[in-house]
Parts: C-alpha cells; structure tokens; sequence
C-alpha cells in the first residue's frame, strides 16, 4: 500500500537592490526597493500570493474539508514568513486555517534558506534552531522533520539533524546516489543511528512541477487519471511516494491557464480511487514504515537544476568569492553585538543570492531568471560584494565605537 507524501517548499528571498560602489558608506538598506522600480520585494511578494498562495490555500483547505485522508506539509522560510507578517499577514492567516485541520505538517529549516550547512555548523543550529522557534510560535507545533535548504544532503547534514533532536530528513532521491535502490522506501543515513531518510521521487514530483505545461512533453496533457495510475504502479515495490515541489508550481511557474489548479482539485480524489493508495505527513511516513535499508551518500547533493549537486550556487569564481566573503565575517559581525548588523549579514545568507550569479544558463536558465532583479549574473555580483565591502565598513566603525567606549 504506498502512501502519498507532499510536500511543498514556500519561500521568498529578500532580494538585494542594485547597489553601486557610491552607495559603500552612505547606504546601509541594502533590500528597500531601487528607484528603478525593477526590484520590490513587496511587490513581488503580493504578485505571488494572488497568483499561488491565496488560489493554492484555499485549494488546499477544500481538498482537507472534503477529503478526511488527505495529509499534506509545508516548510516555510523565515524570510518567507517575516515577509507575510510585514506585507500581507493575510497569507498567514491562510496558512493558519490550514493548519487548523489538524492534518498538514509543518518542516524545520534554515532561517535564512542559508548555505550554512556547507560554511559554519554553528551558524546552520542557530538558524535551524530560529526557525524551530518561529514555527512553534506562529502554528503552536515543534517541527520533528528536517529539510535543508534546497534539499541539499549528504550523510553529515543528516548527522547534524539526528544530533539537533529530528526523526527524520528529506533529500532528492537521484539514482547516483541511491544506486539500485529505489526512492519509495524510507532509510537510514549512514552514519547516523536514529533519524529516517524520506526521498523524493523526482520523476513524478517533476512531471507536475516542470512538464506539467510543455507541450513538446510527449505525456502532455497530463491528467489527474493518469498521474493516479502512474502511482499506483508502484504498489508492491514502495512503500511512500514522496512528491516534493516548491509551492509556487501552483499559478507562478505553472500558471493557472495551464490548468494546474483544476488537476491539483481532482488529484486527490484519483489516487483515492485505488483503494491501496492513502496519503501521510513526513513525520507520518516515518512512522509508519520501517527502514529498509542504509543509504551511504557522502557527496553533497541537492534539488536544483538538471545536475542536482551544488553548481547551481558554486560553480563560477563569482559564487565561491561571495559565499567565502560573507561567511569570513561571521565572528567578527557576532562579536560586534549590532543587532541591525547580524540581521543583514544573515540575510546575505540567502540562496538565492548566488543563484542569481550562476552562468550556467541553457537548460535551466528560465528558472535561474524567476524573479531575479539583475540584468545579468555579473550585475547580481557587484551589488553583492558591493553590500559585503559596505558591511566591512560598518564593522569598522562598530570597534572604533566600542574602543572608544572602552577608553572613556
């Protein structure tokens, strides 16, 4: 009997504005929106509740009402719900009523949807611990299941999550790592003794959140009828289907012309017409079934784009130069005891923020070009180092500050 796990990732960057060398030293608001009008993270943020939170939610609420079995979960950024609280705290409150159901899950991640996991362990708990916090005081639960960010994995990251107190991770289920082994059964990570490893099935997870709308697909047009039976075939060999896509598939990357909410409504209904199918949470999932195997995956891997590895955020000089300068002043932006300070260089921790640097366009370039504020990678670079050198700056006159209180 293979159980339906969804799971969706919500998350909107506070986007950095262009920021020029003159602005070092006079500027230190280094999201507020640019005269140009082409970067407003308010703007943006309202665009995608009208296209895909408030449509996707209210989706969602009906799927819960009318049908008791199914289960789904969420895992919401801090940037993502600071953004929510400051512009639209209507979009919390549809995800409250949600939550009310009593059957949808709330996952644990980064804050800042940082890289920290690949720079500073401590930097990656603090983060991890925040946004453990965050969620427990907005939904009034304490996440048992963790997501890195970008479903970037490997068998430390699920170390470190075993050591933080959850029972369970999730990672992109690609066969470099999994070998013969298929993603529709829960695991353990090598080197770890308690924590279960949750896989997503990535074809079937990106047949709705990539091809749904390509008519060069040849399964085009999808339909909920043949997307059930596409599941149901594996009954018998899996144990849980896990569907992991980011939220906005639902009326942003696939708008809602497609048709993507009227499949999302009957999904639900098709696979339970195979009455070997039901759906669970994550922390359901784990639960329920045993682990069947180890998984070894020493390399990191991760969700993104077609190689599924960390290129998508460090494979050009620009990349490693900024993610190495933002993390070299971890200690001294800590020590400096700037509130406003810690907040902006965690800011600059974001993903996104390198992945608007990424060169390596063909294949994924639409993706890399979602609601990136720069004309080019290179542009997204030097307003980046641009903000670090002003960064510099302010620590600078944070010591001369403390010295001179020091001397008096």
């Amino acid at each position: 009997m293979p159980s339906v796990c969804f799971y969706f990732q919500v998350h909107q960057p506070f986007r950095i504005k262009k920021y020029p060398v003159f602005n070092i030293g006079n500027d230190h608001d280094y999201f507020t929106d640019d005269s140009e009008g082409k970067l407003n993270n308010r703007k943006i943020f309202e665009k995608v509740a009208r296209k895909c939170y408030f449509p996707a939610n209210d989706t969602m609420l009906h799927l819960l009402e009318k049908h008791p079995e199914f289960r789904i979960s969420f895992s919401l950024s801090g940037v993502f719900l600071e953004q929510a609280e400051q512009f639209m705290p209507e979009v919390l409150n549809s995800f409250y009523r949600l939550a009310r159901t009593g059957r949808v899950e709330f996952l644990s991640e980064t804050y800042h949807h940082s890289l920290a996991s690949l720079y500073s362990k401590d930097e990656f708990q603090r983060q991890v611990e925040r946004h453990r916090s965050m969620i427990k005081k907005f939904f009034a639960v304490e996440p048992t299941v963790f997501r890195n960010t970008e479903l970037i994995y490997n068998n430390e990251i699920a170390h470190w999550a075993e050591e933080l107190g959850f029972d369970g991770i999730l990672a992109e289920g690609i066969e470099r790592a999994l070998g013969w082994k298929s993603p529709n059964f829960v695991y353990t990570p090598q080197g770890s003794e308690h924590i279960k490893l949750l896989l997503k099935n990535y074809k079937l997870s990106d047949d709705i959140a990539f091809r749904f709308s390509s008519r060069a697909w040849e399964e085009w047009p999808l339909n909920t009828e043949k997307f059930a039976s596409w599941v149901a075939k594996h009954n018998g060999n899996g144990e849980t289907i896990n569907l992991f896509m980011d939220y906005e598939t639902f009326g942003e990357h696939q708008w809602e012309d497609t048709g993507i909410f009227a499949f999302l409504r009957n999904l639900p209904e098709a696979l339970l017409r195979y009455p070997d199918i039901n759906f669970k949470t994550p922390s359901e999932a784990i639960a329920a079934y045993p682990a069947r195997d180890r998984i070894d995956i020493g390399e990191h891997i991760s969700w993104a784009d077609v190689e599924r590895d960390l290129s998508a955020w460090r494979s050009n000089a620009m990349q490693y130069a900024a993610l190495e300068n933002i993390y070299a002043l971890e200690k001294d932006v800590l020590a400096s005891g700037d509130a406003a300070l810690v907040e902006d260089w965690r800011r600059l921790q974001t993903s996104d923020h390198f992945y608007y640097m990424c060169t390596k366009w063909f294949a994924d370039g639409d993706v890399h070009k979602y609601f990136n504020p720069y004309d080019s990678p290179y542009d997204a670079f030097i307003s980046y180092m641009n903000v670090i050198h002003d960064m510099r700056s302010r620590l600078s006159l944070t010591r001369g500050v403390q010295s001179y209180k020091n001397a008096v």
